[in-house]
Order: structure tokens, then C-alpha cells, then sequence
């Protein structure tokens, strides 16, 4: 294959790209009104939301083209997860792609319907036998994104062996005790022990979830909390702007300024560290790509939230201000799938078990 016809494929491929993403925002924008979010907020599934996501086939895009998906690159269609963060979507946006894509990685088939991932947590650890045509699970997952509202569940378990195993479990046959975030957002225990799912429902886990769904769990926050940062410094700087203090705005006194420009610096970084991430997703290095993201992104989103609610005064703690939905997410999406401290650990336990002498070198990929 020629150059030209590699560089002309490259540039056909990210306007594709571009445009998919182009779309998936317009379509955010437009189901995501501050009404439907107050009622999602009140513990009620927004299907009218959903139904326009899933009927737009944006949770295909890490589905191969020949299985019925978009088939994009991962660092791509992962961009649609920080537009979803952007626009604080309250559905299981970036769960069902993932899912999606696992499954049709490891069993190559199609998925329809909201999904997610379990365990979620840091420390749970499910269990997994054969029992004759059958595949019986033992434990429970805590804090697992919208899991009784969800059709299927993807279930990381391990035999007695220790190998590890993806079980897609139907949501009508696990108990769930119903458990919310700080933004109210389900985050359900899943009572686990003795549910029995079919052989076919079970498949040897992929490479790409070889130490289960924590990388890409943390992955999906740190671009969701990206997005919502993005959306807290828009917010803030058109606040900025029109409020005025002393006959005008207040975002021409040094102060404001000063803390915006604090802001913005620790969103560029958080920016930079989770794309990175995103491009490693499914190399060899995409765990550590995923701890560095995490920790700073964990980081600048508690800046960021400061910062803007700050600016914003006491009109920012209202309900009626929509700056609290992204806000609270913030908040609470850090704390998922592994706060700072949990990466940061696993970063120094990755450079010392590699040697710290390569750790430059894995800094700057030479």
C-alpha cells in the first residue's frame, strides 16, 4: 500500500470520525434538557434518552463493522464518552460500549440494551464454577453502575483455577440492592451468590480485561470528568462575564483571572493525560497510561469544581444552576473505579517491578 493511499485512508477514517462525534454532540445537546436531568436526578430512568442514544447506534462504536458496529478506532469512539461527560449524560453511555465491545470481542456477537460492568469496585472479587451446562457465580459487586436498571450485566469472575472468565448475566435473574453517588446516580450492590447463567453466556476473558474492568472503568471517568470539566469552566467563564461587581464584569479582575487560568492549566493537563490513555487502549501499556490519567484527572476535577463554584458564588450551590449536575459528578465519578491515592500506588508498585531506570524512557515512548 502506497503512502498516498495510507495518508488518504487516515484522513477518510477521521472525518468519519470528526462527524460521528459532531453528531453525537448535537444529539446530546438536544435530549439532555436541565427538565429531563431533574428527573433523572430523582431516581427515574430517562428512557426518552436512552431510546435516542440506542436508536443512533452510538454504543456500537468498538464493535467491528463485520459484527454490525461503527468499527472505529477505540481513541475515536472513546471521544464520544467525554462529549457524554460534557453533556452529563445520566445513562450508561460509556458502561454499554464497553461491554459491547468486550463482548463482541470475546464471544463475537452483538449486544442490544443498556449494560454494565461488575465488579466495579477496587476490591471485590466474584467467584465462578461449571456445573454442568451451566456456569454458577458466587460473591456480590458493590457500587456497580446502574445495575438494576440495566439489561445485561458483564461479570468479570474467576474459577478455582484463577483464570479469569466474562459471564453476561441478565439483570432479572440478580437481586440488587439500590445504592446511589453523590449525583444520584445508581450505583447498585449486586447479591451474586448461587445466580447460574448458561455455558454460551460465559467466555474466557479478552487480554484487553486481563486485570478485570478497573482500567477501563477508570478510563470511562477520567474522560467523563474531561467533559465535565470542560462544561464547569464554560459555565463559569460565560458567568464571569456577564456578572458585574463594582460597574463591570467580574472576570476582568486579576483575581478571577488568576483562579480561571489555575483552572484551565489543571484542565489542559487532565485533558492531555486522559488522551494519551485513551490511545493506549488495548496495548500493553494501557494500564499504565490509565493510572497516570486517573490520578491527575482525579486531581484537576477537585480543583476545577473549587474554582468554579467560587466564581459562581452562592448562585452555583442552587438547584436551580445547572453547574451542580457536573459538579457532583465530579465528585463522585473520582472515587470510582479507584480514587488518585489507589493509582498513584499502582504507578510507583508499575515503575519499581519494571525498574526505575526505564521509567524515562517510558515517559517519552523512546
Amino acid at each position: 500500500m502506497s503512502t498516498e493511499t495510507l495518508t488518504r485512508e487516515q484522513t477518510e477514517a477521521a472525518a468519519l470520525s470528526a462527524m460521528v462525534v459532531e453528531q453525537a454532540d448535537r444529539l446530546f445537546r438536544g435530549e439532555v434538557t436541565k427538565e429531563r436531568m431533574a428527573v433523572a436526578d430523582r431516581g427515574e430512568w430517562p428512557s426518552a434518552i436512552w431510546d435516542a442514544v440506542d436508536h443512533a447506534g452510538l454504543t456500537s462504536a468498538l464493535v467491528p463493522e463485520a459484527q454490525g458496529g461503527s468499527g472505529l478506532p477505540a481513541a475515536d469512539a472513546l471521544r464520544l464518552v467525554r462529549r457524554a461527560g460534557y453533556h452529563t449524560l445520566p445513562v450508561p453511555f460509556g458502561e454499554t460500549m464497553i461491554v459491547a465491545g468486550l463482548w463482541a470481542e470475546a464471544a463475537g456477537a452483538t449486544l442490544g440494551g443498556p449494560s454494565s460492568l461488575a465488579p466495579a469496585g477496587t476490591t471485590d472479587r466474584i467467584g465462578i464454577e461449571r456445573r454442568g451446562d451451566n456456569y454458577a457465580l458466587h460473591g456480590q459487586a458493590h457500587r456497580v453502575p446502574w445495575g438494576a436498571h440495566v439489561d445485561q450485566i458483564l461479570v468479570h469472575a474467576h474459577d478455582a483455577n484463577g483464570s479469569a472468565l466474562l459471564a453476561l448475566v441478565p439483570h432479572a435473574i440478580v437481586r440488587t440492592e439500590r445504592r446511589r453517588n453523590l449525583a444520584n446516580e445508581p450505583r447498585d450492590t449486586l447479591l451474586l451468590e448461587g445466580v447460574s447463567v448458561p455455558a454460551q453466556q460465559v467466555r474466557p476473558a479478552p487480554a484487553s480485561c486481563a486485570e478485570g474492568f478497573l482500567p477501563a472503568g477508570s478510563l470511562l471517568r477520567s474522560l467523563q470528568m474531561v467533559g465535565a470539566m470542560e462544561r464547569c469552566l464554560d459555565y463559569t467563564i460565560q458567568y464571569a462575564m456577564e456578572r458585574q461587581q463594582f460597574g463591570r464584569p467580574i472576570a476582568k479582575f486579576q483575581a478571577i483571572q488568576h483562579m480561571l487560568a489555575e483552572a484551565a492549566g489543571h484542565y489542559a493537563a487532565a485533558a492531555a493525560a486522559s488522551e494519551l490513555a485513551a490511545e493506549s487502549f488495548g496495548r500493553i501499556d494501557f494500564a499504565f497510561a490509565v493510572a497516570i490519567a486517573k490520578s491527575r484527572v482525579g486531581e484537576a476535577a477537585g480543583k476545577v469544581a473549587e474554582v468554579c463554584h467560587q466564581v459562581h458564588g452562592a448562585m452555583g450551590f442552587t438547584q436551580e444552576h445547572p453547574l451542580h449536575f457536573a459538579t457532583r459528578r465530579l465528585w463522585s465519578w473520582r472515587d470510582e473505579f479507584g480514587n488518585e491515592s489507589y493509582w498513584q500506588e499502582r504507578i510507583g508498585r508499575i515503575v519499581c517491578s519494571a525498574g526505575g531506570e526505564l521509567l524515562w524512557e517510558r515517559l517519552v515512548g523512546s
